[in-house]
């Protein structure tokens, strides 16, 4: 039996406004438990299935019984109004083929990750993974898809391929494997088992590249304005690239002398430290932020991006002015999911392009990037003697075996056994 596609019907419900969108997860998770029901009960007709499945729900005592309830007016709704009656396609084949039609591929899964709440950023990574992937089937196995059906042997075969063909990082690996179980399981339905044996892109032990000091002065010696005070805002707070981008001016406490990071990396919040040697620059600076959004809303203009319904909740919120980013683009753009015109965030390739150019005025002699300031952060709070837990909880790193790195570059940095090299022309000297 094929439970039709339930991202489908969550879909559905949204668009048509059929239970608040809070509770659309609930329905879906009640339609998936009826389908496993109906999988072993494929002699009884749909009607006594039902009764049947509410029944037993209802002996469950750890099932309310508003539970019962939402659970019955689900199925009503997945039968009746997203099925239409058609209960025929419940019995049809377990596996869903893929559409021949990419395009159906992408509409589908784009409207799904939306749902959901995944970034725009995770959202186009996902659809780009899933284009290579179809196209690795039909340019490269030579599979028809019209014919044939896809499963976890696909998805073997091509991260195998994508391991030792193209000799991928390990990250990059899994970021293709976590798309394609989103594709198979959130839009084809088709669970994926017995992955163990495939063959994955092993990452070892890695050290994180460092800036001294010195080599930090000299970077910001070699960068002026605005892509200076990003540059130390980034160093002086340990941010990662996007969490400066998305910054917005609400974010900033002068008084307390604190950044509230929102929503970062596994949707968390944590405080960090505002740099006092920065404030009045920064002040400065959104000074002339502020007059660029006036001059935004005189134009018509004003509207910034609001995540998470805040803009549906608090309709003016998005032109007042503590909403707005920190260090906005120099541009008005069309916001590709809603097609407003808005002023986005700073792009990050300006951020990343400020950090080669002054790495290379300064002629460093190491592979410095944005991030590599957020490591000299962690590395040079270390050095001055500050709590590892403390750290831990300025980067915002779950485990406390991330923020360890830093104390190898440390013992590295300063605690260098002497070269027997060195101890040689030492001891000839003194003979001398």
């Amino acid at each position: 039996m094929n439970n039709k596609n339930l991202s489908d019907f969550q879909i559905f419900l949204a668009s048509n406004k059929l239970v608040p969108e809070k509770n659309i997860p609930y329905f879906a998770h009640w339609v998936s438990k009826f389908l496993s029901f109906s999988n072993k009960n494929e002699d009884l007709n749909i009607d006594l299935r039902i009764r049947k499945f509410l029944t037993q729900l209802s002996n469950n005592k750890i099932i309310a019984d508003w539970q019962v309830q939402q659970a019955e007016n689900a199925l009503k709704l997945y039968i009746n109004n997203f099925l239409r009656g058609k209960t025929s396609n419940l019995y049809s084949n377990r596996y869903i083929k893929i559409y021949s039609d990419y395009s159906s591929i992408i509409l589908k899964m784009q409207n799904a990750l939306r749902l959901k709440h995944y970034s725009y950023k995770t959202e186009r990574s996902y659809l780009n993974w899933v284009k290579k992937f179809y196209n690795y089937i039909t340019d490269i196995n030579k599979k028809d898809l019209k014919t044939t059906e896809l499963d976890s042997c696909d998805v073997k075969d091509y991260l195998s391929y994508l391991a030792i063909k193209k000799r991928v990082s390990a990250s990059t690996q899994n970021q293709a494997f976590n798309a394609l179980l989103f594709l198979f399981r959130e839009i084809l339905d088709i669970d994926l088992k017995d992955l163990n044996k495939t063959v994955r892109a092993k990452r070892g032990p890695k050290l994180p590249v460092v800036l001294s000091v010195k080599e930090v002065q000299k970077l910001f010696e070699n960068i002026t304005g605005k892509n200076l005070l990003i540059l130390q805002f980034i160093y002086g707070a340990g941010l990662r690239l996007m969490e400066l981008a998305r910054l917005r001016v609400c974010d900033i406490d002068f008084d307390s002398n604190m950044i509230f990071i929102r929503s970062s990396k596994g949707d968390k919040d944590r405080t960090t430290i505002l740099p006092k040697s920065i404030k009045e620059q920064l002040k400065l600076h959104l000074k002339k932020v502020k007059e660029l959004h006036e001059k935004d809303i005189d134009a018509g203009y004003g509207e910034v991006y609001l995540p998470n319904a805040l803009e549906r909740k608090y309709p003016n919120a998005v032109k007042e002015w503590y909403w707005q980013y920190a260090f906005p683009s120099s541009k008005l753009s069309v916001d590709p999911q809603c097609g407003k015109i808005r002023r986005y965030h700073i792009s990050a390739k300006t951020i990343q392009n400020a950090v080669y150019v002054a790495s290379k005025k300064a002629r460093i002699a190491k592979h410095a990037t944005v991030h590599t300031l957020r490591h000299s952060f962690a590395t040079h709070l270390l050095m001055d003697g500050v709590n590892i837990r403390e750290i831990q909880e300025l980067l915002g790193h779950k485990n406390i075996e991330t923020t360890m790195i830093y104390t190898h570059v440390v013992r590295n940095m300063s605690n260098a056994p002497r070269s027997p090299l060195d101890n040689l022309y030492a001891n000839n000297h003194s003979l001398k």
